[in-house]
């Protein structure tokens, strides 16, 4: 079985590497192929036009003339995974890769046709790690919908007046965390891009990673914005976390800010082509321990630095290669990577601060322009 021969049946609207394959938005499942080299789609009445014009080096086969065929033949509607062991057929094909996500019942299916599906080997395209010079111009274009959405969010927080138990209000009303992440997603949204679980925790909120947010904001502590927004019209991933006070920040998060923002700069520094991404992890990591922040369970919840310093960016949120304490990657130049590390003490809050970063040969680009501020 040749790796190059491929088969996929996903849409292109959730699934990256149909996506990368075909460049098209399809939001119904549909089938790509990739046989000796060659790429064909096969795709509904619905999209066959636009699919020409826009997967141009695909050839574009008719759904309906094999649904037809097919049925014809068996006396039934066939699925997907039946048209294309009849594909496959035609060209005589017995064996095929498919993608490490592809169905089970998928696999049933062409088993039954006389097809055998082999699942690819580090996975359908492992070129997508390395991000061309087009790629990186789709990023950027994804990271500044990011920015867009930062920028109303912290001019909002600005324009915010303090009442009674440091509540903020803005425009006289109370000023929650859903009130700001709707703030941020229709600056992303007007910018060309779409948000989904953007992040708005303040307090202790924010010592929960992934926590959303929730509930009022208030004045003199910390509020986690993470934002990563996806390109309407590419399809690739923006992503940009700042941690901002409303106000005056104690002495306890002015020094738990200003660690994570030395070992941000630590992290950028590090990374370079052939770094790898666990050293990295732990010389940030290092770093925290030597300015007093341990990492570990206290009173049943994790503090510290529990999450890994940052994650490939592409047509997924996250992708490989990983900076993490287990990752086994190799920075490679043309890699794209965030770069967020993070401190969390309940009492204090969270502090968290990202940027992404181009791995060049001798360091990195960082492609964020977001300026860091504490206190807004």
């Amino acid at each position: 079985m040749h790796p190059d021969n491929l088969l996929i049946i996903a849409d292109s609207y959730q699934d990256a590497d149909m996506l990368y394959a075909v460049g098209v938005f399809v939001p119904d499942p549909f089938i790509y192929l990739r046989l000796a080299g060659k790429c064909h789609i096969v795709v509904s009445d619905l999209e066959i036009d636009r699919a020409k014009k826009q997967a141009p080096h695909c050839r574009v086969l008719s759904l309906s003339r094999y649904v037809k065929l097919l049925r014809n033949k068996n006396g039934t509607n066939p699925t997907l995974p039946q048209v294309a062991a009849q594909i496959l057929r035609e060209r005589r094909f017995r064996k095929i890769s498919v993608p490490p996500s592809f169905p089970l019942g998928y696999a049933r299916q062409l088993r039954d046709c006389g097809i055998k599906a082999k699942v690819t080997d580090g996975g359908c395209f492992p070129q997508r790690e390395i991000k061309t010079a087009d790629e990186v111009k789709k990023l950027s274009a994804a990271l500044m919908m990011a920015e867009v959405g930062m920028a109303e969010g912290i001019h909002a927080i600005k324009a915010c007046k303090v009442g009674k138990g440091h509540r903020l209000f803005y425009r006289s009303l109370p000023f929650t965390s859903e009130k700001l992440r709707s703030i941020i997603d229709v600056a992303i949204i007007q910018a060309g891009g779409l948000a989904s679980h953007t992040i708005v925790a303040g307090g202790n909120q924010g010592c929960d990673p992934h926590e959303c947010g929730y509930g009022p904001l208030r004045a003199n502590e910390p509020i986690i914005l993470d934002i990563f927004p996806r390109s309407q019209k590419t399809g690739y991933f923006g992503d940009i976390t700042r941690t901002v006070v409303k106000g005056r920040a104690n002495e306890a998060v002015r020094r738990l800010y200003h660690t994570v923002a030395e070992g941000q700069d630590l992290g950028i520094a590090q990374i370079r082509a052939g770094a790898l991404g666990r050293d990295v992890h732990h010389a940030v990591l290092d770093l925290f321990v030597e300015r007093g922040f341990k990492t570990g369970k206290r009173r049943g919840r994790m503090e510290g630095f529990f999450h890994g310093t940052g994650h490939g960016l592409g047509l997924q949120i996250h992708e490989s290669p990983r900076i993490s304490p287990a990752s086994t990657d190799t920075l490679r130049t043309g890699h794209v990577v965030t770069v967020e590390p993070g401190l969390y003490y309940p009492g204090i809050g969270g502090i968290r601060i990202e940027d992404v970063v181009m791995v060049t040969a001798s360091g990195c680009r960082n492609l964020t322009k977001f300026e860091k501020v504490l206190e807004v």
